[in-house]
């Protein structure tokens, strides 16, 4: 069964490899002994008997209760709104620590997509793991976190440690603030599910673009996530304050296309901006040539009159 299991992985990876950082894929490895049962394999991509429990229903534009409370990775009490306290975005992915697989595919996938962006971990925005797990301790959620910030130095060494590991938040629940993590997820459409036969959860590949208020702004799904997508995502759900002046004009130029999941280059906002551009060059040439010209017949009929030029042609 291990064997199957690496292999489903495997297969799951090359097949987003081949679509492109971009992917829609949602497929999941749920865990162990998952079977399908009848009239249920049709039902999505996921080939196991908790399919009807596991999904994703977007909800843009709605925001997450702040007012939830947590225990960060030290075990201190924190509660949501400490992140939206300023002008951050925060990257959301729902995980458990003891995953076979995919909780750590999707870290994976967002360490490595920040690590190819210059927006800085901590002081552009923010990245926050919540368990869904209560039986996941703050310590081996701070393990979990050491682990990332080691990964995402490795690739960016010019991003300073303590601010990355500021700006990475791995929190857990009690068996008594379970409830907790499933209004958050249930407030982004998180749909998740725990199978009793093997002590693990289904549930999907995603991760979520949080605004500074906690505005739900953009679902990324997948396990590879492609940098751009990534990094417009993250200027977008800033609403303009995060990024780079750049940044925003690109924002313009690019639509998030929803059959693609990630964000496609608009034609008609290039031809715009290349009309516009073409319009200002021919400003910028033509118009001094015309002020010349005007000058020198001003300067003609002041010297020599209405009457001065060559005579008509009879």
């Amino acid at each position: 069964m291990t064997t199957l299991r690496l292999l489903l992985v495997g297969l799951a990876v090359a097949a987003a490899a081949g679509m492109g950082g971009a992917t829609p894929a949602r497929a999941q490895v749920m865990g162990r002994g998952l079977q399908p049962v009848d009239g249920e394999a049709e039902q999505g991509p996921l080939p196991n008997r908790l399919t009807s429990q596991v999904g994703l229903i977007e909800r843009l534009g709605g925001t997450v209760p702040t007012d939830l409370t947590f225990l960060d990775e030290r075990g201190q009490t924190v509660w949501l709104g400490s992140l939206f306290t300023g002008d951050r975005p925060v990257l959301l992915a729902f995980v458990y620590h003891s995953c076979p697989m995919l909780c750590s595919l999707v870290m994976d996938g967002m360490a490595d997509a920040v690590s190819g962006i210059d927006l800085p971990v901590g002081e552009e925005y923010s990245i926050l793991a919540v368990s869904i797990d209560p039986r996941d301790t703050p310590a081996r959620a701070d393990s979990a976190k050491a682990g990332y910030v080691a990964r995402i130095l490795a690739s960016s060494p010019e991003q300073d440690s303590a601010q990355v590991a500021s700006g990475l938040h791995f929190w857990t629940v009690t068996p008594e603030t379970e409830s907790h993590v499933k209004d958050l997820a249930d407030a982004v459409g998180f749909r998740y599910a725990y199978d009793v036969r093997t002590g693990e959860y289904g549930h999907e590949a995603v991760i979520v673009a949080l605004g500074p208020a906690g505005l739900i702004s953009r679902y990324l799904y997948g396990i590879n996530y492609a940098p751009r997508d990534v990094r417009l995502a993250l200027v977008e759900a800033g609403e303009g304050k995060t990024g780079t002046t750049l940044d925003r004009f690109l924002l313009t130029c690019y639509d998030f296309d929803e059959h693609a999941k990630g964000y496609s280059l608009q034609i008609l906002s290039v031809l715009k901006y290349l009309g516009g551009g073409m319009l200002l060059i021919l400003a910028l040439v033509v118009g001094p040539l015309w002020l010349r010209e005007v000058r020198r017949q001003r300067t003609d009929l002041a010297l020599h009159g209405p009457g001065f030029g060559p005579p008509p042609v009879s």
